[in-house]
């Protein structure tokens, strides 16, 4: 990861001058993204902005996101979402080798970026959540970083964009841990999915909510503890 450090702060640096020239762009609560030590980001998705707008977001870390297999294959990505730090998933079926490549990643310090419901929203409200983020999440044992994501759903292309300029919002809520009873895996995975998503959930307006109910403003944690 941090062999491509130049090209990912390249991008970032791009990717946050056009939000500042093309869209009304702003990041609450950056505060709460600890200085150092290994995180799991989570967000809803709805365009294929989003990661590197995340990455623009937080420029001070370096976000590492798991990314579809088939961007990998394509050529005109593949050089793109390598050089961004990213790696390779087996959606819709279990990928122990992506497993692993997230471990090592925070392992090594980083923040892992994921997307919950491992695929954009077609309505801009947030959908149902595969269990591989709360899995990952239990095993590791790191603290979690929910963001919330508003108004890149809006966003259709750069015709779109030319004729109004797009509202984006990056909400960065507090870190939490998972608090669940793990002596039923089946029930410790769809708990601390509630749990990822509701806190998703907390940082959107209403109407991007879907099936899942807020959680309130966790404690803090003490993530220099670490």
């Amino acid at each position: 990861m941090a062999e491509t450090w130049w090209f990912y702060l390249l991008c970032n640096r791009a990717m946050a001058v056009a939000l500042r020239l093309l869209a009304d762009w702003e990041v609450t609560g950056l505060e709460n993204v600890p200085a150092r030590g290994p995180l799991i980001l989570v967000a809803n998705h709805n365009n294929i902005i989003d990661p590197p707008l995340l990455g623009a977001s937080i420029p001070h870390r370096q976000v590492v996101f798991m990314a579809k297999k088939e961007l990998f294959d394509r050529w005109y990505s593949g050089w793109l979402v390598r050089g961004y730090c990213a790696f390779p998933v087996r959606r819709g079926e279990p990928d122990r080798q992506a497993f692993r490549q997230a471990l090592t990643v925070l392992r090594r310090g980083f923040i892992l970026g994921m997307f919950p419901e491992g695929t954009r929203s077609k309505t801009g409200a947030m959908g149902p959540a595969q269990p591989g983020t709360a899995i990952i999440a239990l095993r590791a044992g790191v603290p979690i970083l929910p963001v919330g994501i508003i108004g890149t759903g809006a966003i259709k292309g750069p015709a779109s964009v030319i004729r109004h300029r797009p509202r984006i919002v990056v909400n960065i809520g507090r870190p939490f841990g998972l608090v669940v009873d793990r002596a039923d895996r089946r029930r410790a995975v769809e708990e601390a999915t509630r749990q990822i998503m509701g806190r998703i959930a907390a940082l959107l307006p209403a109407e991007c909510w879907g099936p899942w109910t807020p959680l309130p403003d966790p404690a803090p944690l003490d993530t220099h503890a670490r």
